[in-house]
């Protein structure tokens, strides 16, 4: 006899979540049996939320609920280097640190060419634009040390040269394959104090020879 279709709807729908399998998604239905209508309902309620008012900045495209992140309007904030992630996690990693202390542009993604993106999916205009207007000097790529990661920095780096800027990579700390939101806070601070500006080589300029496209932006 298996469990009301009720049940295994749910069970279904949460299977779909990061990390939930079978007995997860059972051990959180039997909690919300245990508890009361109310629990279920705040629950319920919090999820359409976090849709509904969660948002990108419309500078930096990291997570807010207003129309520019309070990074961003933070005028404490060192505005001449600019930090680049993958996505809002790794930058509420770094912040977590508290060692960094200037502005950050989040990608959203990474070149994956397996996957068809591209290095003109990541709204390279938006960072141009930020690098402009808040008189940008340094940007500090930190991207993950796995394999999307780090062409994904060699792209930016190439993207970036024009721009007549200091451009670095964060350091050693980080391993091989290692993603920024999972790593302790020593670790990201040690990389941050490590990183290495990245001189590309110029024989890797010629807009004739870039398959990215990146000569065209």
């Amino acid at each position: 006899m298996g469990y009301p279709k009720v049940i295994e709807d749910l069970i279904e729908s949460l299977m779909k979540l990061p990390g939930i399998g079978r007995r997860s998604a059972e051990r959180i239905i039997f909690w919300l049996l245990d508890h009361s209508d109310d629990d279920a309902a705040v629950l319920a309620e919090r999820v359409l939320e976090l849709k509904a008012k969660l948002r990108f900045c419309r500078l930096c495209n990291n997570f807010t609920e207003i129309d520019t992140c309070p990074i961003c309007t933070d005028q404490t904030r060192d505005s001449a280097i600019l930090c680049v992630v993958e996505n809002p996690k790794d930058a509420m990693a770094i912040e977590k640190t508290g060692f960094f202390k200037g502005q950050y542009f989040v990608l959203l993604g990474t070149v994956a060419p397996s996957e068809g993106q591209g290095l003109e999916d990541l709204a390279l205009h938006k960072l141009f634009n930020k690098i402009k207007a808040d008189g940008v000097t340094e940007v500090v790529i930190a991207t993950d040390a796995d394999l999307e990661g780090e062409l994904t920095a060699l792209h930016l780096i190439k993207a970036l040269r024009p721009l007549d800027i200091k451009v670095s990579r964060i350091g050693i700390g980080l391993p091989a394959g290692g993603a920024v939101e999972f790593a302790d806070m020593s670790t990201l601070s040690m990389s941050f104090k490590s990183r290495r500006e990245v001189v590309p080589l110029a024989a890797q300029g010629s807009a004739n020879n870039d398959p990215a496209g990146i000569g065209a932006i």
